[in-house]
């Protein structure tokens, strides 16, 4: 894919776009490697606090960002006879962490684990035998897992009990889903050009958001104040989620954004976003200005010297860290962004 960065002259800018230039830096303040080879993915939590990050070799490892050190290494136990369970642990690409830090689900093409991030021990192990898994997510005390498939389908599932429900609003793959805290609001975008904000309890849609193209990524705010829509064609919204009303549209100028992650503040002030060309950006939610850039570093392995961004978060007001395919967590310092 080709992208084309916005010039950062100053006179360029004023003549060109006629707005302000965003800062753009590619120096981390600190970088820490958390996979030699390369991650397949990788997420941080909410607070800042933890990464969770897949490799090929070492399956997935759990680290303390606050301390700087490795928690946890997972990998899947195979049951007898099951060749597919023993080699999952270096396929896991989807990867996601509760709000409340509680609980990881991590999950390959067919599987999905639930984590206990205290224990640091699997809470139950499933298997989806309709179609493959395009996206997960999980709610606070691990309570419901949200399953997002190629056929189109969703399912909600509650561990402790069994519940399962399945939304079948969408009518092609699904690329992206993300769960409220506390279980009970979805939000799920797919190649049929529609977001859903529905209901986990009945199925019951509250928001339907239009695209003109396939939509590829979606995030709730933690804090249920805004939703997050992304197409293939640089239409990338900012939706009031009480209303479902637009608050803003963000102002994109590189040629088909595509976005690998999206994460809001605390205090609903900004929205960061990770993309597949090592891009880093921090916008406005009430304008949809960008407001700042980082590009993560490259692999060295790669002839092309490039990196996915698999996750980004907030790690103090001061502060955002990423996870690239590179392997390496990164943190940079915000800064004149007013």
């Amino acid at each position: 894919m080709t992208s084309y960065r916005r010039l950062r002259v100053p006179m360029t800018c004023a003549l060109l776009m006629l707005s302000a230039c965003s800062p753009f830096t590619s120096e981390p303040i600190f970088t820490q490697q958390h996979a030699e080879e390369g991650a397949l993915a990788a997420d941080i939590s909410f607070d800042g606090s933890l990464a969770v990050v897949s490799s090929v070799s070492r399956g997935v490892t759990v680290w303390d960002l606050t301390q700087r050190t490795q928690k946890y290494e997972w990998h899947y136990q195979a049951e007898e006879g099951d060749s597919a369970a023993g080699t999952a642990a270096n396929l896991v690409t989807h990867i996601h962490i509760s709000a409340d830090n509680s609980h990881v689900v991590t999950a390959d093409r067919e599987t999905f684990t639930l984590w206990d991030t205290t224990t640091g021990e699997p809470s139950g192990f499933w298997r989806i035998d309709e179609s493959h898994i395009r996206d997960v997510a999980v709610s606070n005390n691990g309570t419901a897992i949200l399953v997002g498939r190629s056929n189109g389908k969703i399912m909600i599932f509650e561990p402790e009990s069994g519940r399962r429900l399945e939304f079948l609003g969408h009518q092609e793959k699904i690329n992206s889903i993300d769960l409220s805290p506390n279980g009970r609001f979805a939000l799920s975008g797919s190649n049929d050009y529609v977001a859903y904000l529905w209901n986990t309890d009945s199925g019951q849609i509250i928001h339907t958001f239009t695209h003109p193209q396939r939509v590829t990524k979606v995030a709730i705010d933690d804090q249920g104040r805004f939703a997050f829509t992304a197409d293939s064609t640089n239409n990338a919204n900012i939706w009031n989620v009480q209303t479902g009303e637009l608050i803003s549209q963000l102002d994109i100028f590189v040629r088909q954004q595509i976005f690998t992650d999206a994460v809001f503040s605390e205090d609903g002030r900004w929205l960061l976003t990770g993309s597949p060309t090592r891009r880093i950006n921090l916008w406005d939610v009430n304008s949809g200005k960008e407001l700042a850039e980082w590009r993560v570093t490259p692999s060295e392995t790669t002839a092309l010297r490039t990196a996915v961004v698999n996750a980004v978060g907030f790690y103090n007001s001061t502060q955002v860290v990423s996870e690239s395919s590179s392997g390496r967590a990164e943190f940079w310092e915000i800064a004149d962004v007013e």
